[in-house]
Parts: C-alpha cells; structure tokens; sequence
C-alpha cells in the first residue's frame, strides 16, 4: 500500500490491503544452467541455504524493515509529513521545483507506521520467494526499484495536472510491479512446471493484484479518513506488465541470452521514465 498525503495534513488513518499471500511452490519455478538448460530443484525452505536461494527479496525486505527502525530511533512522527518528507517521501514540489527526484526511490523503502510496513513486507517476501526464481536476484531487485518508482511517477503526473503538493511513501507500487511481471511471466508454457502448477500460481497473484486494486479503489469514498495511492498501485502494476513482455522468449534459451535480454529491457525501461520525468519538470 503507498500512501498519499497532502503536504499540510498531519495523516488519516492506514489500513493494510487484504494481501492473501501467494503459495512459494515447494520448488524452485527454475534455475537455468550455464548450458541453456533449465532444471527443477527441491525447495530448500526451512533451511539457511535458504537465503541463499532468494538474496534480493530478504535483502529488500531487511532494508525496509532497517529504514523504518532507523526512523523510530531517530524519533520520527509517523503523522508528520515533514518528518517522512525527511526520510525520503515523495513530495511532488520538491522533485519538480528542486529536482529531488531520487525521492522516486527512496520513497519505496519509507513507510508510514508498523502496519504499513508489516503488510506491505509480508506480500513482498511472498511474491518475492515466487518471483526470485524466475528472475534471479538482479532482476528481482530491478523490478522493484523500476516498478515503484513508475507508480510514483505516475502519481506524480496526475498531482501536478491537478495542481495539488502531495506526499506518498509505501512499498506496494513496487509490490505490485513484481505481481505484474510474474502474472507475465508464469503464462511461459517451456517452463519445466506442470501448467496446472504454472496456472495455480498465476491465479493466485491476479487474485491478489484484482483483490487490492479493488480495495483501494473502494477507499476512494473515504478519502477523508484513508489516502491510499491507487495510481502509484496501477502504475506499478501496469510496468510490470509491460517489463514482463520481453523476457519471456528469452527465459528457456540459457543464463547468457536471459540476462542480457534483462539488462537491455530493464535499461531501456529506466531511459523511458527518465524522459517522462523530463517532461513532467517542464509542465507548469
């Protein structure tokens, strides 16, 4: 869930998504071989190779959680936008006027209270456990930094079209860009999974995405008491969606050609929200 404030209100209530965890498989989706081959593994849950086999997602994880420790030590007012605007907030004034637009990044790993960030960590370690697999830790870790800031940019968009200052922190446009990718991704029929296992997993994570779309457009009748960012939400959703597109020929044809479709993919995505930021600096 990212959260969007206006910068003079000190905040509303956070609800968390419904976010029903999506099933990790009881083996690795895939794991390609430097021959070309992709294998099966046996799941290595429940032991310390664990971490092993999903670096980037406990690494994304512990980074938000040390974020928000980091805050609570330095006394941060979780109703205070000055203080999250400190931490790294978006803040849609201080990116177009004073070109702070790192704060596209840095946003994704601020949160706004413990129920914000334990729901929002909670569906990143599940969709993350999922996803690592398919796309190893590189593209795990570019997704969600791709994914969350294009939901932030969006919002942004939209905010100065309506000429509003507004602040937005919260993970889950980047969680919802790694639900994206994988619906994309787990539609590969060559992936060594039985298609009904391939299916399952599939509709778990559209269920997920449809369900929370859903909440947080109904929060849209409330917004006097809960400012969700549904934008930030579809915008992550929809690039992860699109970033999927390109890699799925490429997941079956070795390490090699998949992480070099990956980078190329991943660069010229990071070059398109480049010149769309552009273009947002120069509306006035």
């Amino acid at each position: 869930m990212s959260v969007l404030r206006t910068s003079s209100e000190s905040e509303g209530e956070i609800i968390p998504p419904v976010c029903a965890p999506v099933p990790v498989p009881d083996y690795s989706p895939t794991e390609i071989t430097s021959s070309g081959e992709t294998v099966s593994r046996p799941s290595r849950r429940g032991r310390l190779s664990d971490f092993l086999a999903a670096p980037a997602t406990y690494a994304l994880v512990g980074t938000n959680c040390a974020v928000f420790l980091l805050m609570l030590y330095k006394g941060v007012s979780f109703n205070s936008t000055g203080d999250l605007i400190r931490f790294g907030a978006t803040s849609t004034s201080l990116m177009q006027d004073h070109g702070q637009w790192y704060r596209l990044v840095t946003a994704i790993f601020v949160h706004g209270g413990w129920i914000h960030l334990l729901t929002n960590m909670w569906c990143l370690w599940n969709l993350g456990m999922l996803g690592e697999p398919l796309i190893g830790p590189f593209g795990l870790a570019a997704v969600y930094v791709l994914t969350g800031a294009c939901g932030n940019l969006l919002s942004m968009a939209v905010t100065v079209a309506q000429g509003n200052d507004e602040v937005g922190v919260g993970a889950s446009g980047a969680v919802f860009g790694i639900a994206g990718i994988l619906i994309v991704l787990l539609s590969n029929r060559k992936l060594p999974i039985p298609w009904e296992e391939l299916r399952r997993l599939r509709r778990s994570v559209i269920q997920f995405a449809v369900l929370n779309l859903v909440i947080g457009g109904a929060t849209l009748f409330a917004r006097d008491f809960i400012r969700i960012d549904n934008l930030a939400h579809i915008g992550g959703f929809g690039a992860g969606l699109v970033l999927g597109l390109p890699l799925v020929p490429r997941m079956t044809a070795g390490r090699t050609a998949y992480l070099g479709r990956q980078k190329l993919t991943f660069a010229g995505a990071a070059l398109v929200l480049s010149l769309f930021g552009y273009w947002i600096a120069n509306l006035r």
